[in-house]
């Protein structure tokens, strides 16, 4: 039994745009719990191979040793008997499977801390990111600076080519600034396709 015996443990969901510091509220969280001497997994989707396979990293390169997953079942088999609470990087990327492991963890006395992109670059909900926030028992939604003006930005610009994504592009497109930007909801642009 974890540390939580006894106890039901919970979901608490970190949000916002890139560029916010949502893998850093989480290595925060993970500093707190080693500092309290708690045992935590870290997990991450295999699609995010943009700085290692087997480590989270944030945009100034801090780094924390991960397992890579595909699947929220993927999981269990990773767990141990001491372990206490399961981080998960970037949820957007997994399937809507993965919301009924949050809650069978939590519901086991797990601390689960999960943090991703809540909105894609159109500015709409993020697959499963939405149901995942509804239901955490506690949400942070961070925002980012606006790379146009300077306004507290909540959304996540696509870049192609110098110029914004189009309505219609793939929904994935994995990377960092070289082809995102944070962005405020007036400086944010899609350009819709013509019907």
């Amino acid at each position: 039994m974890n540390y939580y015996e006894g106890k039901k443990g919970w979901v608490e969901t970190i949000v916002g745009p890139m560029f916010a510091g949502k893998t850093e509220e989480l290595f925060r969280r993970v500093k707190r719990m080693e500092y309290a001497h708690k045992k935590y997994i870290i997990f991450k989707p295999a699609i995010d191979n943009r700085y290692s396979l087997t480590e989270i990293v944030t945009h100034n390169q801090k780094r924390l040793n991960a397992i890579s997953i595909s699947h929220g079942a993927d999981i269990k088999r990773h767990l141990k008997k001491d372990t206490q609470a399961i981080v998960i990087d970037e949820i957007q990327f997994f399937d809507e499977y993965l919301i009924g492991y949050l809650k069978m963890y939590a519901d086991m006395g797990y601390r689960v801390i999960c943090a991703g992109l809540d909105m894609d670059f159109r500015g709409e909900a993020f697959g499963i990111v939405g149901d995942v926030i509804a239901i955490s028992d506690y949400v942070t939604k961070l925002t980012a600076i606006c790379t146009k003006c300077g306004c507290e930005a909540t959304r996540t610009q696509r870049i192609i080519d110098g110029e914004p994504a189009r309505y219609n592009d793939p929904t994935i497109l994995v990377g960092s600034n070289e082809t995102y930007e944070a962005r405020c909801r007036d400086c944010h642009v899609v350009i819709k396709d013509e019907k």
